[in-house]
Order: structure tokens, then C-alpha cells, then sequence
């Protein structure tokens, strides 16, 4: 929780007694223990100047009656340095190490030591640790968180800032490493009132307060805590808690219940409001909540391309306002605006206004014109219907891949049986060309029989040379 800070020793101590208790009083240094408080003295006796809510110490001790019950001491000391330790006034240490959780409740960070006691030795104590010169001890009776009031009017989405201050014992804290210690919060609980839409809602922490100049806290360590109220939560009725939380104890305070009113910001597109060339966006407010007077915009167009174009409305008056949007391309159109004006009863505000989106759709084509010239002749011109797709017929899935598979078999079975036809009218056609020529010469060969029984050439010529047998 707590991060770099000074090296500074401070202690808290927390106590309650059965009787009323008077203002803490000054005493001596001194190394024994008290005899015994007077009835105008405090149950804890402290080593140091005047009661200022820090008290520089002597020797890093601090001296406690023995009419405490419990004590809760906070040490703050070097960044990364060990753990401080106690020394009772017998001299027996209470080590970080041995601590078990019975009676000593013990919480250590990098800068700082929160411990409490139940029971206490009374007497002097002694702190020793890494501690330097000008630290001193804090005398906490009773913290309190202190902001001014919430508005009456309020809206969802509305940016918030908000200034707050703690006291101990009614008195200022100007003690700022304290600021290290206690985290400072305001949460949002739903009343569950039917009538409202946050009925049913989870709590919602809506701020945490700083003293660091960051944000909008405005100077760090001044004892000034600044929280930024994000009401990004339904609208409703709230009931606000203010909450100061340490490692050791909670204090709350729960103010009346407030009304979350909705976002004001009332967003309406025209579309081709500007001409054939732009869309005109209408700005207006809830006048029973704002002052129209004072509305001013400051938003971004993103276009259905991905192109974002700001714009700001600036003028002032009663009128709704207006921004011309460029129509150059058809699809969803997003508006993102911050609105800042004053409410009715003169309290400025920032307002988060929820995104605004609109739809161009691309325009229908034109009829045929055949259709439009039999309309103008007044001629009773049948227009054929377009083909019911499986789906409109009540088909499934199922039986329209089944057609399909049909379809697509019986295209290619048809197709096969084409190229088989062809090919055996081609081989049909070869062999009746074949017979006849078959047929031609079978006949020549019969007709001339002695052509057939003559002897080749060579045969002749052997045949001149044979001489006659004798």
C-alpha cells in the first residue's frame, strides 16, 4: 500500500478506557514508570512537546498507563530496512519473527510497521530500528474522513472531482507521510429499490483519494486528498460510503441515500438531413436537468472505412445543435462525445455520453425497364417467377445434398455414356469400311485363277535355263 517515503518514525496509538478521557498532557522524560495517573491526566503518557497530532520523540520512547487495553502503534522507517523492535519497559524485545497472533497483531510493508497490543506493560517503551531525527509519534483518537456532500443532481457516466481532508480528534492531520498508511474510498451501495434500474446491483467503488498531485489533486502532500469520481455504473439510488481503511481497523461513514439520474445527452440522426452529401447529427439534453445554454461537445465520427474525423461544438444557446456528417459511403456510422455544461441549479460537469451509432444502407437498384414501360401502358405483363431455392421449399440439408449428389452423377453418368457411344459407332464404322474392300479382292483372286498358278519372276527366269529331261 505504502511506497517510497521519507525516513520518518511515527507511531499510532489506538485506545479505549471505560471512563471519559481528557486531552493528552506533556510529560518529563524519565526511564521509570509512572506511579499512577491523576484524574486530569491522560492513560498514555507521551515524551515530547505539545499535542499537534505528531509529536517529536526522545529517544524513540513513548510511555503507556497501565489503564490501556490495547495499543496500535504504526513506525515508519528507512525503505527496505528490517522491521523495527520493541523494547518493554523491562527490557524484553518483541521481534517481527517471533510474533504468533494471540495478542500481538504485527503488519510490515517496505516503509513502515503497524503492530497492536492488547494488554500492554505499563510504562516506558522504546522503538529501535533505523530511525531518524525528527520523527515523531501520532496520538490517534479518532479519524475521520471529511467531504463536502455530494451533488443533489447527479448522472451516469458523469466525471467527478471531489476534495476531502482527515482529522484525529476533530483536528486536521498535517502529518503527510500518514497519507501512506490509510487508504481513503467512496463506494457506491445499491438500495435495492425496485422502482430503480441499479435493483439487484453489485457495490461499486466510484473513487479513491489521492495526495500525490497526480490527476486532479492539485498539490501533493498538503493534506489535501482529491478523488475522480468515474460514475460509470446504472442509474439509480445510491447510498454513498465514505471509507478510511488500515492494515488494522476500518472506519466508515454512510451519508443519505442520492439519485443516479441517466445520462442527459440525447443523441438523433437525420439521415441526407444535410442534402444527398451529408447526415445531420441532433444534439439535445434533458432541459429539466441541464442548462441548454451551456452545452458544449467535443466528440469524434468514425466512419464505416475505419476513417475518424473530431468535430467540436462550441456556440452557445437554446437550439438543439447540430453537426453535418459526410455521406460518402453506406454502413454503420459510430458518434463518441464528452459533454460539458452546468446542471440546472449552477454546478458545472463533465459527462462521458454513451457511443451513438447509426446505420446508412446502400439503396435498392432500379426495376427493369421493360417492367416500368408495360406499367406505364397499363399492360398485364407476366413476370416469371423466380426459382424456389431448396431452402424456401422447406428442404433440409440433407435431402438437398442428396439432389445434388443425384444431379451432379447423372450429368457425369450421361457424359460417359456419350463417349462410349461414340467410340464404338467409330470402331463399328471402321470395320464395315474393312469388309467390303475384303469382299473386292477375294473376287479379283477368283476371277483369274492362271495368274495365280504363274511362277514369279524369279521362278521364269530359273526356267528358261532348265534343260529338257531327255
Amino acid at each position: 500500500m505504502s511506497r517510497a517515503l521519507l525516513t520518518i518514525l511515527g507511531v499510532a496509538l489506538a485506545f479505549s478506557v471505560s471512563a471519559q478521557q481528557p486531552e493528552p498532557q506533556d510529560a518529563e522524560p524519565s526511564s521509570e514508570a509512572s506511579a499512577g495517573p491523576t484524574e486530569s491526566e491522560s492513560p498514555i503518557a507521551l515524551i515530547g512537546s505539545d499535542y499537534e497530532n505528531g509529536i517529536k520523540l526522545l529517544q524513540n520512547r513513548f510511555r503507556i498507563d497501565h489503564n490501556v487495553k490495547e495499543v496500535t502503534m504504526v513506525f515508519f522507517r528507512e525503505y527496505g530496512s528490517a522491521p523495527v523492535v520493541l523494547v518493554r519497559p523491562d527490557g524484553s524485545k518483541i521481534f517481527q519473527s517471533q510474533v504468533e497472533g494471540e495478542d500481538i497483531f504485527w503488519f510490515d510493508s517496505d516503509t513502515y510497521d503497524m503492530i497492536s497490543i492488547k494488554n500492554p506493560v505499563p510504562g516506558p517503551w522504546q522503538a529501535v530500528g533505523q530511525i531518524v531525527e525528527g520523527s515523531r509519534v501520532m496520538v490517534l483518537s479518532d479519524i475521520a474522513l471529511h467531504a463536502e456532500p455530494l451533488p443533489p443532481i447527479l448522472f451516469s457516466g458523469e466525471i467527478l472531482k471531489q476534495t476531502a481532508y482527515l482529522t484525529n480528534g476533530d483536528k486536521p492531520i498535517d502529518y503527510s507521510q500518514f497519507r501512506d498508511v490509510v487508504e481513503l474510498t467512496i463506494d457506491l451501495v445499491s438500495t435495492n429499490n425496485p422502482n430503480y434500474d441499479n435493483f439487484g446491483a453489485d457495490d461499486q467503488q466510484i473513487a479513491t483519494f489521492e495526495d500525490n498531485g497526480r490527476g486532479m489533486d492539485e498539490a501533493p502532500l498538503d493534506g489535501v486528498f482529491t478523488g475522480q469520481f468515474n460514475l460509470n455504473v446504472p442509474a439509480g439510488e445510491w447510498q454513498p460510503i465514505f471509507r478510511v481503511s488500515t492494515p488494522m481497523f476500518t472506519r466508515e461513514q454512510v451519508d443519505p441515500p442520492l439519485r443516479l439520474y441517466p445520462n442527459p445527452v440525447k443523441i438523433d440522426v437525420e439521415l441526407d438531413g444535410g442534402g444527398n452529401d451529408y447526415h445531420k447529427l441532433l444534439i439535445d439534453v434533458d432541459r429539466e436537468l441541464v442548462d441548454i445554454n451551456t452545452l458544449l461537445v467535443d466528440g469524434k465520427v468514425r466512419y464505416p472505412n475505419a476513417d475518424v474525423r473530431n468535430f467540436s461544438l462550441t456556440e452557445l444557446g437554446g437550439d438543439v445543435r447540430e453537426y453535418l456528417i459526410i455521406a460518402y459511403d453506406y454502413g454503420i456510422f459510430r458518434v463518441k462525445m464528452t459533454a460539458y455544461g452546468k446542471t440546472v441549479n449552477g454546478r458545472d460537469f463533465i459527462l462521458d455520453v454513451p457511443e451513438f451509432t447509426f446505420l446508412v444502407a446502400e439503396p435498392e437498384l432500379p426495376e427493369p425497364e421493360v417492367a416500368e414501360s408495360a406499367a406505364e401502358n397499363n399492360v398485364d405483363e407476366v413476370i416469371p417467377e423466380p426459382p424456389v431455392m431448396a431452402e424456401e421449399e422447406g428442404m433440409d440439408d440433407d435431402d438437398l445434398m442428396m439432389w445434388l449428389i443425384i444431379v451432379n452423377g447423372s450429368i457425369v453418368g450421361v457424359g460417359l455414356l456419350g463417349a462410349v457411344v461414340v467410340i464404338l459407332l467409330k470402331r463399328r464404322k471402321r470395320k464395315g469400311s474393312a469388309q467390303p474392300a475384303k469382299a473386292k479382292a477375294d473376287a479379283k483372286a477368283a476371277a483369274k485363277p492362271a495368274e495365280a498358278a504363274k511362277p514369279g519372276f524369279l521362278g521364269g527366269l530359273l526356267g528358261k535355263f532348265k534343260k529338257p529331261k531327255e
